[in-house]
């Protein structure tokens, strides 16, 4: 079991930046991916970034590449998210989760392959 809670969301303006943190507790072994989703209202939940705690192993949408940047520390206690040049179109409620053993942290990661969730938390960014 993993347990995750996520912090930090809040309300931005269009081109500032926000940090999302992600308390990792429990059987959070290195072979798990750790990632962000994203699900706005209406919408489907959808990958934002994913990384493995050790070696490296990263993904991010492209609509968010080069804007967000995800990290975890080496004893995968704590995860975050960091959003730069936030657009409207990235409000959401953001979500970390950790996957089941050994999924791929460097492709688009799926819900189906994500056993563990936080609760969530809200982002606004206005224009």
């Amino acid at each position: 079991q993993v347990q995750l809670m996520e912090s930090g969301g809040g309300s931005v303006q269009a081109g500032g930046s926000l940090r999302l943190s992600c308390a990792i507790s429990g059987d959070m072994d290195i072979r798990r991916c750790m990632a962000w989703f994203r699900q706005a209202p209406g919408k489907e939940r959808e990958g934002v970034a994913a990384i493995r705690p050790v070696g490296g192993s990263l993904y991010y949408a492209d609509s968010v590449k080069g804007r967000f940047t995800i990290s975890i520390d080496n004893a995968a206690t704590t995860g975050l998210l960091h959003l730069n040049s936030v657009k409207p179109e990235d409000t959401a409620t953001y979500f970390c989760a950790a996957s089941r053993m050994f999924a791929p942290c460097n492709t688009d990661p799926r819900v189906s392959e994500y056993p563990y969730w936080g609760q969530g938390t809200q982002v606004t960014v206005s224009s």
